[in-house]
């Protein structure tokens, strides 16, 4: 509740006239803030009808802050002005003044200055008249002094042009006497107290009146991040296509599942210390299937199952490496192998989301950490339609149906392709994921039978987030800058299918 005294003040200037006030004048004859007023009619309207306030607007000429400034020490051409000796001064010098370029232009302009380029010490700024009259300042101080009406709408628009004064609209309260006004105050009791009911003294007091239509306080509970809700979306189209969730809850990973399985060789550019985060403790892996292990050496080294390899000396130390795994890809290998050593193979269809790392310099779009989103298909017979027409079917759940496709290259995957979308809103085609079909290099090594073709598709998670959400910059998204507020207001993602 506002100060009793201001209350008291407000409700006795208001008893002095017949028609109302306005707080606008109240707040001046007080010598307090316009707030103070707002906040003293606020808290009389919350004790019943005790005044009327009815809200109004109006416009009014301010001076800004360089207009205030200059009301005080003058415009920029006075102030050049008088900074000019008789003798004259190097236009260099005028330059340096805080008010130089825009004075010397201004006062050019009004002819009270001329520019000498012909003298031998360089262009030089002299009088051309004894004394000037500073009318921009008396403008300004006429403004200040509340006498912007008499200033014409010209004059007004000229110094609105220079940024010199301002409209601004004032919202104000005209206050009146309602049916229950008083200049005393009583405090209406919120509490019907025990004390009250055995003394009776409820009798003699006032209450405030209940609210029976406001809403209650919203209890706290737990919020879903945004990337969350849109990985739920993702997962339930995953499942409505008949796909299983991979395990994917080991972030570390050794370089011969994240690479080496996936006829990625060892010198790979992706495997060096720039674009790969490796672990210094536990540094090594030790534990592979022994058979397999070999015949991922001798494919890389030798060649086989028709391919002639990469034709290096294969180094089971470089295959030890643990690292931060750089893609999801490296559980879809694993649970390949699984699926390689059953008896009787059957087709089966495998998504996983989740965070992988890469050593990224973070920017508005990329951050050394982020999420991606991964399905793979493996059966007899599996060509490239399959996998566009899959990725079709997938696109067009998330409500994109304009796809283009181009190749590209994949160290683990041929033929490969890149997959884009027409985005309406930027008018253009925008790549929304990569797809391919593995390599015999990479599966038959496994142990899959032979005509088991494997095709698969990714994307991230986070560039989905940003445009469903209009986040512009990846970490106002994920990171320690995330505005939790942006989190709690987030609405439900809700795909556009």
């Amino acid at each position: 509740m506002a100060d009793t005294g201001i209350l008291e003040s407000l409700l006795r200037r208001v008893e002095k006239v017949d028609g109302g006030v306005d707080s606008q004048d109240v707040a001046a004859d007080l010598g307090v803030d316009h707030q103070v007023i707002v906040g003293a009619v606020k808290s009389l309207q919350a004790l019943g009808d005790v005044i009327s306030a009815e809200q109004r607007s109006s416009k009014r000429w301010e001076l800004t802050a360089e207009g205030a400034e200059i009301a005080e020490q003058g415009s920029h051409e006075a102030q050049v002005f008088n900074a000019i000796p008789e003798e004259g001064l190097p236009q260099s010098e005028l330059m340096k003044l805080s008010s130089g370029k825009v004075g010397f232009s201004k006062a050019m302009s009004n002819k009270w200055i001329r520019l000498d380029k012909s003298h031998e010490g360089g262009p030089r700024v002299f009088r051309m008249v004894e004394s000037v009259e500073d009318t921009v300042r008396e403008k300004l101080l006429l403004v200040k002094q509340g006498g912007a009406s008499q200033l014409v709408e010209k004059e007004k628009n000229e110094l609105k042009k220079r940024k010199l004064l301002a409209e601004v609209t004032v919202k104000s309260y005209w206050i009146m006497k309602a049916d229950a006004f008083s200049t005393t105050i009583v405090k209406q009791e919120t509490e019907l107290t025990p004390e009250m009911i055995a003394t009776g003294s409820w009798r003699d007091k006032k209450f405030k009146p209940y609210n029976f239509d406001a809403m209650g306080v919203a209890p706290d509970c737990g919020h879903l991040h945004p990337l969350m809700k849109v990985r739920t979306q993702f997962r339930q189209i995953f499942l409505e296509m008949g796909f299983t969730e991979m395990p994917t809850n080991n972030f570390i990973e050794s370089s011969f599942w994240n690479f080496d399985s996936l006829f990625q060789p060892q010198q790979h550019p992706a495997r060096d210390q720039h674009d790969t985060f490796f672990l210094s403790d536990p540094a090594m892996a030790h534990e592979f299937p022994q058979d397999y292990l070999e015949r991922v050496k001798k494919v890389h080294s030798e060649g086989g199952y028709g391919s002639q390899g990469y034709k290096y000396d294969w180094k089971l130390e470089e295959a030890q490496k643990n690292i931060l795994r750089t893609h999801t890809t490296a559980v879809s290998a694993r649970m390949l192998y699984r699926l390689a050593q059953q008896e009787k193979f059957m087709p089966v269809k495998y998504f996983s989301i989740d965070r992988v790392f890469r050593n990224e310099t973070l920017d508005a779009t990329h951050l050394a950490e982020f999420h991606q989103i991964e399905g793979v298909v493996a059966d007899y017979g599996l060509t490239l339609g399959d996998l566009m027409g899959v990725l079709h079917q997938f696109f067009t759940k998330l409500g994109i149906t304009k796809l283009r496709f181009k190749p590209a290259f994949n160290p683990y995957t041929e033929p490969s392709m890149e997959v884009f979308s027409y985005h309406e809103g930027l008018g253009k085609w925008v790549e929304v994921g990569n797809s391919g079909v593995f390599r015999p290099e990479m599966l038959l090594p496994m142990g899959l039978p032979e005509g088991v073709s494997v095709i698969a598709w990714g994307l991230s998670l986070e560039r989905p987030t940003m445009i469903k959400y209009g986040i512009n910059n990846i970490r106002e998204l994920v990171g320690h800058k995330v505005n939790l507020q942006m989190v709690y207001d987030s609405p439900v993602c809700r795909l556009d299918s």
